[in-house]
């Protein structure tokens, strides 16, 4: 990775992840000891934000953002976006504290950013691999990517991923005060969103584990809203197509 893509910041968003957190942050800063890290937590009840504070209080290179609820995963992201633009770091990195996203993957994701815009840590591309998740939620994972791809006549495997690296120049230009998508779908919004900009997306295959403690985030809002969105978009994708095949030539 090139001294323009530094400093690294990775952007975690927490709700009732206080078991987790400490563990994430040591396992990355292990593999990647200059990365900062911005903590988004959405008023955690179990106490999530106090025990990121005492990690910022010893560590300079964590920091923490605390909002007043549960706004969801994507006005965390958002939020943690600007925050780390407004700090002039050259890149920004999704990760989820759970567990499910290995740092040790992340610098050969930063590594291949030195030829892309957006490098997205994949599931579904050869070497990509998937442990102890239950059947059903691998199935419906693998699902709603192809539907996406088939709707959205998108060519990235793992649309769905919340494992990514960000150039902030991508950030800056996606205009990220219009992204009204929630919950998972803003995954699918900003890798589209990116693609559409004419931005390079790669994809690096990762090691994705189910977390061992805490329960998932997933929810049938969350699932609803993506269906509703993917389906709105490749609806509007379709019209522009037909009304270029039908406008007259000049």
């Amino acid at each position: 990775m090139t001294d323009a893509l530094e400093p690294v910041l990775v952007v975690i968003p927490t709700y009732n992840e206080r078991e987790n957190l400490p563990k994430a942050v040591t396992r990355l800063h292990a593999a990647l000891p200059n990365a900062h890290v911005l903590v988004v937590d959405d008023g955690s009840p179990d106490g999530t934000g106090e025990v990121a504070d005492k990690l910022a209080a010893s560590d300079e290179r964590v920091h923490v953002l605390h909002r007043s609820g549960k706004g969801g995963l994507g006005t965390a992201y958002v939020a943690g976006f600007n925050w780390g633009i407004e700090h002039d770091y050259a890149v920004l990195v999704e990760m989820d504290a759970d567990g499910s996203h290995a740092p040790e993957d992340l610098p050969r994701m930063l590594d291949a950013l030195t030829d892309a815009d957006l490098v997205i840590g994949s599931r579904y591309v050869p070497g990509g691999t998937v442990v102890n998740w239950p059947k059903h939620r691998e199935f419906f994972s693998r699902g709603a990517n192809l539907y996406s791809r088939i709707a959205l006549g998108a060519r990235i495997k793992d649309i769905t991923a919340g494992y990514r690296a960000y150039r902030r120049e991508v950030l800056e230009k996606l205009k990220l005060g219009n992204v009204a998508s929630q919950g998972y779908c803003f995954q699918i919004d900003l890798a589209l969103r990116t693609v559409e900009a004419g931005f390079t997306v790669v994809e690096v295959p990762i090691t994705f584990t189910e977390r061992e403690i805490g329960e998932s985030k997933m929810s049938g809002p969350i699932v609803r809203e993506a269906l509703i969105r993917v389906t709105k978009w490749g609806l509007r994708r379709r019209a522009h197509q037909v009304r270029s095949l039908v406008r007259p030539k000049s």
